[in-house]
């Protein structure tokens, strides 16, 4: 029982400690490094995009923590242990595949002219009502429809 509340409390710690290291900021290209502010321009065109697929790790480790944890209810002495390494292995790898499926959805690259005369592509996860030739501000690495 001892060993279940260990894993419970690693299995909570790691998820803590990853959740630090996500990525929630929106992917940008543009030249500068004043702090961003509302800047308006228009849009000139739209292109759907597909992600990579591409994994931080955090699928896999959540994946292997939980199989590990499922693992160690199975059997006894020798027998719980190879289960337990089985459980993080497969743990591992699916939540590493269900990690990377998320990270495939689609997204948008929307160029946008700035009154300015300069450019900046900004990719969003979705578009909402955004058109070619919409008038737009863009706010923090997102485009808004003004």
């Amino acid at each position: 029982m001892k060993t279940n509340a260990t894993l419970a409390a690693l299995m909570l710690a790691a998820t803590a400690v990853l959740s630090g290291c996500a990525n929630t900021s929106p992917s940008q290209n543009y030249n500068g490094s004043q702090p961003e502010s509302a800047t308006y321009g228009t849009i000139d065109s739209i292109q759907a995009v597909q992600g990579r697929g591409q994994t931080s790790g955090a699928g896999a480790v959540v994946g292997g923590i939980a199989g590990a944890l499922l693992g160690s209810n199975i059997g006894s002495g020798s027998g719980r242990t190879a289960a337990t390494v089985a459980g993080a292995v497969a743990g591992g790898v699916v939540g590493n595949q269900v990690e990377g499926r998320q990270q495939q959805a689609q997204s948008y690259q929307i160029n946008v002219r700035l009154d300015n005369g300069q450019y900046r592509n900004v990719v969003q996860d979705s578009i909402y009502d955004l058109n070619p030739g919409n008038r737009v501000r863009v706010i923090d690495g997102r485009v808004y429809r003004y």
